[in-house]
């Protein structure tokens, strides 16, 4: 049975869509970024989150084409693109990769990394890549394994094992 999320029912708000990771936000509050492969479930965790639905789901990958925040009362969340595969052109996977990195590189306000992994998946060249760049950049991560409920509960204890130390991640930065 879900446990209902302790940030339900708090305020939030859609600030915008943007195609700049350097966009300013007013006032400047903490940010937190949403990060993962194309279809992991970001936007179907944000809204189970926040107890609503504020983030567009969708059955085709890649909808999320934009660095899209939402403001809760004391930080933003970011909503990246997903990287990897997604039902787009070339050009518009690698504009996606840009803004990634151009947010999780270069945002002074970006305080925390909400990491999302298909938790059946073994980490994908652009998962190691993203493990990399986000302990350079020294950023808390929380890793959240998502689709679990499709696996036994023994194999969600191997496969969360398994995923933490190929990605170096403490247990404590690992939540299925």
């Amino acid at each position: 049975m879900p446990v209902p999320s302790p940030l339900a029912g708090t305020p939030v708000s859609f600030v915008g869509a943007f195609p700049d990771p350097a966009i300013p936000l007013e006032p400047p509050l903490p940010e937190v970024a949403v990060v993962g492969r194309s279809n992991v479930g970001k936007s179907s965790l944000l809204n189970a989150l926040l107890g609503r639905r504020i983030a567009r789901v969708s059955r085709t990958p890649g909808r999320t084409s934009q660095l899209t925040v939402y403001r809760l009362p004391s930080l933003y969340l970011l909503d990246l693109p997903g990287y990897g595969w997604a039902r787009a052109s070339r050009a518009e996977r690698a504009r996606y990769a840009r803004l990634v990195r151009g947010v999780l590189e270069r945002r002074s306000t970006l305080s925390g990394v909400l990491w999302l992994l298909d938790i059946r998946r073994d980490p994908s060249p652009d998962d190691l890549a993203l493990v990399r760049l986000l302990g350079e950049r020294g950023l808390p991560v929380l890793a959240a394994l998502t689709k679990a409920d499709k696996l036994t509960q023994r194999e969600r204890d191997r496969r969360a094992a398994t995923l933490g130390s190929q990605l170096a991640l403490p247990a404590d930065q690992l939540q299925v």
